[in-house]
């Protein structure tokens, strides 16, 4: 019996939220006296996964499976947590395991918690800490099925070294016609930044720079601070920025390390896309926005005297600092 961890990899190399939810697989299989396996999907060198606390990794080699698909993807991880016996099934909180977890929670019969934040307070019965309401409570839940399946938030737990073998198994579930009846025909993928998902750091704009012309500045300083760009919705919705960068309740979440918000007032929906990020900068000139009592750092005034400035400190500081 061990811990089983779904490892995301992309072009057969893994992100930092992979080596994340190991360690905290690592966390949980300590608390129950017990191992950790990884399943990942044709991963190349899986040896970095013993850094984080993995004993063996099921690598499972298929070309049918080299673009994500929920319904194969969820049949082979249950069919690796049946092989290993696995009560704890650990996923991360990304696009793609959003739609494998709850497809996986029901093959397995399992109890599936999203969001979690935090080890088990308890392994019997078995209580996880999550955040609720858009992140701005939380909540203690038991889950008390049999097997059960965690999907842990982002930036939540951190990297926790601890050496393991990761011994390496080759593994081929048998998968039917039935879980292909969804085609990947395609992937675009932007390959030239940093994407909001994984970044550490994200530089967002709103309305308050008047128009796509002025967004020189933001790419700048996201370039400073190998950051990530957003924007709010009504930009993306003018066409100033795309879609993919518009961030909040209806665009892509934010848990990054820092999030700095220029001409954005804060809306609602806005603020509960963000606030899982550890620390928000706001800079408006409005004193009145919204956004001032969500961040935790706020600069009133002119954002095209403020960041021009700001981006010009941060190169000196990066340069001082190199």
């Amino acid at each position: 019996m061990s811990v089983l961890v779904y490892i995301e990899s992309e072009e057969g190399k893994f992100k930092k939220a992979s080596y994340e939810v190991a360690s905290y697989a690592k966390g949980i299989a300590d608390k129950m006296g017990t191992s950790v396996t990884a399943i990942v999907f044709d991963a190349g060198e899986v040896s970095e996964l013993g850094n984080y606390g993995v004993d063996k990794v099921l690598n499972v080699r298929n070309n049918k499976l080299k673009n994500f698909n929920a319904e194969a993807y969820s049949d082979a991880v249950k069919q690796a947590a049946e092989k290993e016996e696995s009560k704890v099934v650990v996923l991360s909180q990304s696009a793609n395991s959003k739609y494998l977890a709850p497809l996986l929670a029901v093959q397995l019969e399992a109890g599936y918690a999203s969001n979690v934040v935090a080890l088990p307070e308890s392994t019997d019965p078995f209580t996880v800490k999550r955040t609720a309401f858009t992140n701005k409570a939380f909540n203690f839940t038991k889950i008390t099925t049999d097997v059960k399946v965690i999907g842990l938030s982002k930036n939540a737990y951190g990297l926790k070294e601890a050496q393991a073998d990761a011994a390496e198994e080759e593994f081929s579930p048998n998968l039917s016609e039935e879980d292909f009846s969804v085609n990947v025909e395609s992937v675009d993928k932007a390959t030239d930044k940093v994407t909001i998902a994984d970044a550490e750091v994200v530089v967002s704009g709103g309305r308050g720079l008047k128009g796509p012309e002025n967004w020189g500045m933001i790419e700048e300083m996201a370039e400073i601070l190998g950051a990530a760009t957003a924007c709010s919705k009504p930009v993306s919705d003018m066409g100033w920025r795309p879609h993919s960068e518009h961030v909040g309740q209806t665009g892509k979440p934010v848990a990054s390390n820092l999030y700095i918000a220029v001409g954005i007032s804060g809306a609602i929906q806005h603020l509960a896309g963000i606030n899982a990020a550890k620390t928000k900068v706001v800079i408006n000139n409005d004193p009145e926005a919204p956004f001032f009592k969500a961040a935790d750092y706020g600069v009133v005034g002119d954002a095209f005297e403020i960041v021009p400035k700001l981006n010009e400190k941060l190169k000196e500081f990066k340069e001082k600092n190199a």
